[in-house]
């Protein structure tokens, strides 16, 4: 059987949120986006623009999220709403994902940086941490900690 990704399948993407010093400030950080967009008349959801458009898009919006890489540890998501063609400023071809405003919070994973996105399918993405029960109530701090011991 070929070791190719079905254009059914659920996957979601990976990227690194640069600058982000945690869950809380990338929710700042997406408060103040759809704010402003609001403000400017488009629907109020984040968004991320990258280069390039997915060719796994199918995939992606059968229920996929983007897992959001902070400090070299994934540490929550976004359920992806839409995958949008655009042009930026100076004219160049673009991809608008657009997000569920909703960030879930998942069990950490390690990281290594890396460039643009990445796939990550659905067998390798990290748990909500909902998932967890008592567990996932541990401060964001701890979870760090357990994660760099290697105990989580």
């Amino acid at each position: 059987m070929a070791n190719s990704t079905d254009d059914s399948t659920l996957i979601h993407l990976q990227k690194l949120s640069v600058g982000t010093e945690s869950i809380e400030t990338l929710a700042d950080w997406q408060k103040r986006l759809r704010i402003r967009r609001g403000n400017e008349g488009l629907a109020a959801y984040p968004d991320h623009i990258t280069r390039m458009m997915p060719k796994q898009r199918k995939a992606l919006l059968n229920g996929g999220s983007v897992y959001w890489v902070i400090k070299g540890i994934i540490q929550c998501r976004n359920p992806i709403l839409d995958l949008q063609e655009m042009r930026t400023n100076d004219g160049r071809k673009a991809c608008r994902i657009v997000l569920d405003p909703e960030l879930v919070p998942v069990v950490p994973m390690p990281r290594r940086a890396f460039q643009g996105w990445r796939y990550l399918s659905s067998d390798d993405a990290p748990k909500d941490l909902s998932s967890l029960g008592e567990a996932g109530n541990l401060p964001a701090s701890l979870r760090t900690k357990l994660v760099d011991l290697g105990a989580w």
